[in-house]
């Protein structure tokens, strides 16, 4: 029997497509601690829960543990917490000039030292808080997230007594005048207690339908609220700093309040912003690496729109953007006072107007996306009109 190729009349070609980058999650957080259990060569380690972190021979009386166990005790329970170690590098003896006696100089690495460690080790983790930092160190963190690659956010808990007096110089005070946005902190007599706002926040990050939240309202597990006055939680709200109380009669609502970043900007705005920023530039990325090229035409502009829109659904279906008016400048065919019926529009400028300069070098014209965010009910006034 003749085994002729069928190739010759009907040939089958499979292009399998590249596989696509693997999407940050921004559902990690990061506790820096001082405990000498994570090697040197590890520096950062995941875990999935308390009994892990036992094992690997964290103790209750550590911070990373105590932390940790308020971390997980949260109702939108995370699924990861990476641990980092903050390492003493330089045991080295040293005479004294007084005595000429010998003495054993430790040096230690510093906070900032310790992050960069950890980023260039493991970049899965979005939020970071480092166990019993000092004023200085909360500073020294804030400004490296602002700035830090790939985005990220610190958590921070301060007792100082001069952030709910008001006194000139706070942390929440000093946050606020530098207008550092990458930066939520949390006034509270309970040890790590921004660790449960933080696992909140990592836990109810599932980017499912509906999944957007705010973190105002929420229970904080295992912290207990802090009698303020109304003139302290006044001092704290205008400083941008966040805290937990009771409210009502009989304290019938524990409430994290307010879920702002130091610069009075709402954290679950710079988290989806950060994850849809994310995911547009990995979309197109995923594009230009699958095709032989994107022609430098309408066409092969519209194919970089349709790319990110799929992003942009995205975020619409989780309930960060919405339908609404456009109240910002006007942006190409976008004026002031359009409604934008999906919550967002993908503009570019014309193929035709672009400079020959930018057409030699392969650069395309700019896309914009301006969104209309869905933000969120924080507050109701009701009124009750009553006839007799």
């Amino acid at each position: 029997m003749s085994n002729l190729k069928l190739n010759d009349i009907v040939k089958v070609i499979i292009n399998l497509s590249p596989k696509s980058a693997v999407r940050k999650g921004f559902n990690v957080a990061l506790i820096i601690g001082d405990s000498n259990v994570i090697s040197t060569e590890q520096r950062v380690v995941l875990f999935s829960g308390l009994e892990e972190m036992a094992e690997a021979g964290f103790t209750e009386n550590m911070p990373e543990y105590q932390a940790a166990q308020i971390y997980f005790s949260v109702e939108k329970k995370p699924s990861r917490l990476a641990v980092g170690r903050r390492y003493q590098l330089k045991n080295q003896p040293k005479k004294t000039k007084a005595t000429g006696e010998t003495e054993e100089i430790k040096e230690s690495e510093t906070i900032l030292q310790a992050l960069q460690a950890c980023r260039a080790k493991n970049t899965d983790w979005y939020a970071v808080s480092y166990c019993n930092a000092t004023k200085q160190e909360i500073f020294d963190i804030a400004s490296y997230v602002e700035t830090a690659y790939p985005s990220c956010v610190q958590f921070f808990t301060t007792s100082d007594s001069d952030t709910i007096e008001g006194a000139e110089g706070n942390v929440f005070e000093i946050l606020k005048q530098k207008s550092y946005r990458r930066s939520i902190g949390q006034y509270s007599q309970t040890a790590y207690a921004v660790m449960s706002i933080m696992g909140y926040a990592m836990g109810a990050n599932t980017a499912t339908i509906n999944s957007a939240y705010t973190l105002k309202f929420k229970t904080e597990v295992g912290v207990i609220p802090d009698d303020l006055t109304s003139q302290q939680v006044t001092n704290l709200v205008k400083n941008n700093g966040n805290y937990y109380v009771s409210r009502g009669s009989d304290d019938n609502y524990n409430m994290f309040e307010n879920g702002i970043m130091s610069d009075g900007t709402w954290f679950d705005e710079i988290l989806n912003l950060d994850m849809l920023a994310n995911n547009m530039q990995m979309s197109i990325m995923d594009l230009l690496k699958s095709r032989p090229k994107i022609p430098q035409t309408e066409a092969g502009i519209l194919s970089i729109k349709l790319a990110i829109k799929s992003d942009l659904d995205k975020a619409v279906k989780i309930g960060f953007i919405a339908p609404g008016v456009w109240n910002g400048p006007d942006i190409l065919e976008l004026s002031q006072g359009d409604t934008m019926p999906e919550g967002y529009m993908i503009l570019s400028e014309p193929i035709s107007e672009q400079s020959q300069a930018d057409r030699d070098a392969r650069i395309a014209p700019p896309i914009y996306t301006p969104l209309k965010l869905a933000g969120a009910v924080h507050s109701v006034v009701l009124q009750i009109d009553v006839n007799r």
